[in-house]
This record gives C-alpha cells, structure tokens and sequence, in this order.
C-alpha cells in the first residue's frame, strides 16, 4: 500500500488527511481517505467525523473524499429536498415504478363502461379489452441506445457480447440495443424469448412485427449452448471465489498491519 498524508485545510488546524492507494487484491489501484485529529484519533467516514465534531463545525457541504468545501452540492441537494416536499405536499407519490420507459397509446376503439355498485344482485361484466395485452409503441427499444451501466466510480461497465446467432432485425438496432431488449423481455414477460419467428418481418418490421419478442431473427437454444454457458458459469464463479479469497487476504494483511503501527507509534 502506498499512504500519503496531507493537511486537511477544511478542517480545523491540526487535522490530517491521508489517502491510502491498494496495491494488491480485487480492489487494487483503488484508494480509502481517512482523517487523523490533532490527538491521532483515525475516523474512516464522515459519519464518525461529523459525530466527533459535533456542533463546532457543519460538514454539510464537506467532500469526504476530496477533503474540501463543496458550497455547490449543498445547493444541489437542497433544491432536490425542496422540489420532493413540493411535489409530496401536492398529493404526489413517490415514484416506486422501475419498469423501463414504455408509453402505452390510448386506445381508439369504444370500451363499455360498467357500473359497479354493493348491491348483492349487481353482475359486473369482464371488460374482453382490458384481459388482452394493452398496445405499446413500435420500435421503444431505440430508447434503449446509448445507455451505459457504469461502477460506484462512474466508470463504465463492459457490455457483454451476443452469441454469433442471435442477429438484429429492424432500424438502427444495435448489438447493445438489443442486449437490452432481451434482457427486458426476460425481465418483463414468463412467456419464452424466441425472437421474431415470422420471415415477413423481416422485410417489413414495421407492419409485421410481433410486440411481445425482441428486435431479433428466430433462434433456437440447443443442450450445446446451454453446456457451454454452465462451463461459463462455472468459470465465472471460480474466478470470482479465488478473487474475494485474495481480497480478504489482503484486507487480513492490511489490518495486521495497521495494528502493528498502532503499537510502534
């Protein structure tokens, strides 16, 4: 590990910063900042720091990481406070809805209306429109492109590749794209993904297109695929196993060390 201390100038005179860099481990190349008080109390967060503080300073706008006043996420933070207690105080509702962006069209055609009443001899009649799949918008996938997932450090993930039979159909439908819009319908629909299975699609997507498969040529899944992604996973854990085993290695090691420190200062 390499640690480099520095004087915190946010904080009062005689606190220290110290940044420590992991050379080894899952978490290599990342670093931890810890804060050292006048006295050498260690605090690990900004919790602990704000406690031990308490009333004397407010570490309201204070980057843990970087070590500085940040006025401008304050502001930011009050005005996302003040904008969810306006729409709160309004009657709305929190929004717990995490399906993807899919805009469902009003309908065109007469629905009947039923009354429905407590009267014991009331029957209430089935709405047959309301049973089948309400109509969505041709081609929503597009929304999909462009989007990246990316780590707590903002660093974009690696998109995972699609096996050589699985090919696109429709405009500008991209291997991402399409990575998306399967892993939505397998997310979304207990029916069985089997891409567009209609040859007329393919020339005209637009008039045969079936809503409920993705944006994909038919494909057929064979007890060979499957063998090879259980070899896959099986490789994946493995490797994640001796992983987290090197990391607590090195956190053992790393504690060990500090402990020994603690006793030599």
């Amino acid at each position: 590990m390499e640690k480099k201390r520095t004087e915190c100038p946010a904080l009062p005179p005689g606190w220290k910063k110290e940044e420590v860099i992991r050379k080894s481990g899952l978490s290599a190349g990342k670093s931890d900042v810890y804060y050292y008080s006048p006295t050498g109390k260690k605090f690990r967060s900004k919790p602990q720091l704000s406690r031990y503080l308490g009333n004397s300073m407010d570490l309201a706008c204070f980057d843990f990481r970087t070590g500085k006043m940040m006025p401008g996420k304050l502001q930011k933070n009050k005005q996302r406070l003040r904008h969810d207690a306006l729409s709160l105080a309004k009657g709305g509702k929190p929004d717990l809805n995490t399906a993807l962006p899919i805009r469902q069209t009003a309908s065109i055609f007469k629905q009947p209306v039923t009354k429905v009443t407590n009267h014991p001899g009331n029957k209430v009649k089935a709405d047959p429109q309301r049973a089948t799949e309400q109509p969505r918008q041709l081609f929503w996938e597009r929304r999909l492109k462009g989007l990246r997932s990316s780590d707590v450090q903002e660093e974009v993930l690696r998109t995972m590749n699609l096996p050589k039979g699985i090919q696109s159909v429709g405009p500008d439908s991209g291997d991402d794209t399409l990575l998306s819009a399967i892993a939505s319908a397998l997310h979304m629909s207990s029916s069985p993904i089997t891409g567009q299975t209609s040859a007329a699609a393919e020339k005209n997507p637009a008039i045969w297109l079936n809503t409920s498969q993705p944006l994909c040529k038919a494909f057929t899944v064979t007890d060979e695929h499957i063998r090879e992604q259980e070899l896959k996973v099986h490789q994946a854990r493995r490797s994640l196993e001796e992983a987290l085993m090197a990391d607590g290695l090195a956190r053992a090691a790393e504690n060990t060390r500090e402990l020994l420190e603690g006793k030599t200062a």
